[in-house]
């Protein structure tokens, strides 16, 4: 959960502001996009063997080790 306080003299506008940036650091969104449709389990699991082989991919390019 997010939580912000107003500063002294802070405008509204700064405040939105502020909250927009706490929000998308904090992954909200993120996970709203995530959650919005139904992923079966075995396409979460394809999704992340997939991100890892790329991972792997690019650091192989790179020369890490």
């Amino acid at each position: 959960m997010v939580k912000l306080t107003l500063r002294d003299k802070e405008t509204a506008q700064e405040a939105v502001r502020r909250f927009r940036k706490l929000v998308e650091r904090s992954g909200i969104k993120k996970e709203i996009r995530i959650r919005e449709f139904f992923e079966k389990p075995s396409e979460t699991k394809r999704r992340a063997r997939l991100r890892a082989a790329r991972r792997s991919r690019r650091d192989r390019m790179i020369g890490r080790r």
